[in-house]
């Protein structure tokens, strides 16, 4: 398995960090016979990143407590994404769960940041280390993928070309840092919501299916620069985010006026991602979101960086 450690030792915990991810290209077509929507994206780790701590409870069960983004309003049983990863490598190595997960929580919630793909993916790594399941990295990839499109490039990081409806992963070798500011808001967006508004939209006749993914590609392995990054992202969830919660297109107008390179719908949304010159720019371009008002928090954020880290 990637990034194998020696076996946890009875009393001892496994901690991994995972980034969020952004999709500098977002391409969505027509709904496939599964329900599901092919994808022709880009995806890109950034620097943001929650911790997923797992430890044996010395008897059977699965236990979740949360910590930071989401503590006290995100489901701690069944229903959270970490709960099924780590009753799902359990099923795998025939065994009976035993284990204790702190999610540690940075990564906004419901944001189109994947923070609970995130946790999946760490919940995965950290529950197959404790429990010395021995399990190879395409294996592990074909689990992540029945747990959510998302889950299997958060268990690699760095940046990829993800096609089928995500999960088909391309490693693209960046050669380069690019700096952004991620500003939060007060409402939320569920993914399957912005799906069936980007349908309704294209029945109206308003946005087609970004398929090509070639010339961002070529830019992120050429190391090419933020000005010329800003004219290459597309997301065609956007209109479908915007359509649905109309303020975001005063966050995002503020942002530009505010001397943003660019303004990204991140994912479903409703983060809105910034993109920076620099670190200079990024750190400058946030105070001035922040006084300026309308996002929830704002942060600054880099990449890529890499995957899933103990």
């Amino acid at each position: 398995m990637t990034g194998q450690t020696a076996p946890a030792q009875p009393g001892a915990s496994i901690s991994v960090d995972v980034p969020a991810k952004i999709n500098p290209h977002l391409g969505v077509g027509d709904a496939r016979a599964d329900g599901y929507h092919a994808l022709s994206t880009v995806y890109q780790a950034i620097s943001l990143h929650d911790t997923v701590t797992a430890e044996r409870r010395g008897e059977p069960g699965i236990e979740i407590t949360i910590s930071g983004e989401g503590a006290g309003t995100l489901p701690t049983g069944e229903a959270n994404l970490a709960h099924k990863a780590a009753k799902l490598i359990a099923l795998y190595a025939g065994i009976e769960p035993d284990v204790k997960l702190h999610l540690n929580k940075r990564i906004p919630v419901a944001g189109g940041l994947a923070g609970g793909s995130a946790d999946a993916a760490g919940a995965l790594i950290a529950c197959a280390r404790l429990w010395e399941v021995e399990i190879g990295d395409a294996e592990l990839e074909r689990l992540a993928a029945g747990l959510g499109s998302d889950v299997p490039f958060c268990l690699k990081g760095g940046t990829a070309i993800g096609s089928g409806r995500g999960e088909k992963l391309t490693p693209v070798d960046a050669k380069g840092t690019w700096h952004w500011v991620v500003a939060t808001t007060d409402t939320q967006i569920s993914t399957p919501e912005c799906y069936k508004e980007v349908d309704r939209l294209r029945e109206d006749g308003i946005g087609r299916y970004s398929s090509d993914v070639a010339p961002l590609v070529r830019a992120f392995e050429s190391g090419a620069s933020a000005d010329d990054l800003a004219r290459l992202l597309i997301n065609d969830m956007e209109a479908a985010a915007v359509s649905l919660r109309p303020q975001l297109a005063s966050l995002m107008h503020g942002g530009l006026e505010e001397g943003a390179l660019a303004a990204h719908v991140s994912g479903s949304g409703p983060t809105v991602l910034f993109l920076a010159t620099d670190v200079k720019h990024a750190v400058a371009l946030a105070r001035r979101i922040r006084m300026r008002g309308g996002a929830k928090s704002v942060h600054l954020a880099h990449g890529p960086v890499n995957g899933p880290a103990a």
